[in-house]
């Protein structure tokens, strides 16, 4: 049975870069590799040859440094690989404070579980998180809510790979599922999409963006919205195993009822502990009104 299984999961990815290559034909991409070896292939589609179309196989994968979604609030817009699994997690305290209160937040674990499913380009991803928020009013009474965040599914599919001024591409299709209490989620399913573009610019300097659209909750009247992220990031390589990021993100609800747009400024640093192992720690300042006055965290990621 454990090879029957596989074997149908080999032809479901054969089956779906087959109808991938109508896609290819319209708009121009290649097809990384129509063929039986589409699933071991890095992406799914080529600018051309030589980017990010050619194979690896697990221990070169493994032989690398492994690439993180965290600190920043840029995804990486590669997958970690067939086989491999990645867990990410850390903490994070937030402040903010207006004429008449300030409110604290705490967010942990923040665990990202990332692993590579049936192809090279294909990655799927499970997310939980604790969230705890005190307000205090000056002068006045001090309220608190906790619990768990809606639990988050998706999955990450590699688009291309660089070539010169083309990016490496992802996809990330995904959504959360309620799970916890009302106030830290609701009780809907909120779908999204994210888009994740990156290029390396020379051996120390990289710059990447994201795009997202996402279904949204109004924080005081529950009513759906459709969200929009957007932000930009560039990644300084500042040793061998020590990285640096500076970044700008901005969170834009369309259409909701109270919560308003918030831009942030952050940086952070990478350290890596071994070629499986980073620790990070990082800081951001609110740009506007609506936006936290201050955020700071740090965490670890792991590939096993």
């Amino acid at each position: 049975m454990k090879s029957c299984r596989r074997q149908c999961g080999q032809c479901a990815v054969r089956r779906f870069g087959q109808s991938l290559a109508v896609v290819a034909a319209l708009s121009g991409l290649d097809l990384a590799c129509p063929n039986a070896a589409f699933g071991q292939a890095n992406t799914v589609f080529r600018w051309g040859t030589g980017d990010g179309g050619e194979t690896k196989n697990a221990a070169e994968k493994l032989a690398e440094p492994l690439v993180t979604d965290r600190p920043d609030f840029t995804e990486a817009s590669s997958t970690v690989g067939l086989g491999v699994f990645q867990i990410e997690g850390g903490y994070t305290y937030s402040y903010d404070a207006t004429a008449t209160s300030s409110t604290k937040g705490h967010s942990y674990p923040e665990t990202l579980f990332r692993y590579g499913v049936f192809a090279e380009w294909l990655e799927a991803r499970v997310a939980w998180n604790y969230a705890s928020v005190g307000e205090t009013e000056f002068g006045g009474n001090r309220t608190s809510d906790a619990g768990a965040e809606p639990l988050y599914l998706g999955l990450k599919i590699a688009l291309t790979g660089q070539e010169g001024l083309l990016p490496e591409m992802a996809l990330m299709p995904q959504m959360t599922v309620p799970t916890g209490p009302a106030q830290f989620g609701g009780d809907e399913t909120l779908p999204g999409l994210g888009w994740l573009y990156g290029w390396d610019l020379n051996d120390w300097l990289s710059f990447g963006g994201e795009t997202q659209a996402n279904r949204a909750l109004d924080e005081t009247t529950a009513n759906p919205y459709l969200e929009f992220a957007q932000s930009l990031t560039v990644g300084y390589q500042l040793h061998d195993r020590i990285g640096a990021y500076t970044e700008w993100f901005v969170i834009a609800p369309d259409g909701a009822d109270v919560d308003h747009t918030q831009n942030y400024f952050n940086t952070g640093l990478t350290f890596l502990l071994n070629d499986n192992l980073q620790f990070d720690i990082r800081y951001g300042v609110g740009l506007n009104e609506a936006a936290d006055d201050y955020f700071t965290g740090s965490g670890l990621s792991w590939r096993l």
